[in-house]
């Protein structure tokens, strides 16, 4: 199991970047593949960006490709979710997870950040 603490949202104007962080706990972090989810009010969670456990493999949804980029830091216990040239329906809560390596769900969650983007 991972404990998961996300930080780093706000709000902004559309155009602009931001940058979300997820702080892991437990010794077994690298073992994880790692993802960003959102949920917009009204609207059901949506997947966003996924690092593999090796940092090596990434992938997007089509509406962030070519905008958001997500890391991971193995040695900080840390993922990262750059958000660049922002809209307005990126406008959700933000929230980090963890899937075993061989695991076939993500069954760890973090509390959520919230991003607000104006127009």
């Amino acid at each position: 199991q991972v404990q998961l603490v996300e930080s780093g949202g706000g709000l902004v104007q559309a155009g602009d970047s931001l940058r979300l962080s997820c702080a892991a706990s437990g010794r077994t972090f690298s073992n994880y593949h790692m993802a960003w989810f959102r949920q917009a009010p009204g609207k059901e969670r949506e997947f966003v960006a996924s690092v593999a456990w090796s940092g090596g493999s990434t992938t997007y949804a089509d509406s962030v490709k070519g905008r958001f980029i997500i890391s991971r830091d193995n040695a900080k216990i840390m993922v990262y979710l750059q958000m660049n040239s922002l809209k307005p329906e990126d406008t959700a809560v933000y929230y980090c997870a963890a899937r075993e390596r061989f695991g076939i769900r993500y069954g760890n969650w973090g509390q959520g950040t919230q991003v607000t983007v104006s127009s």
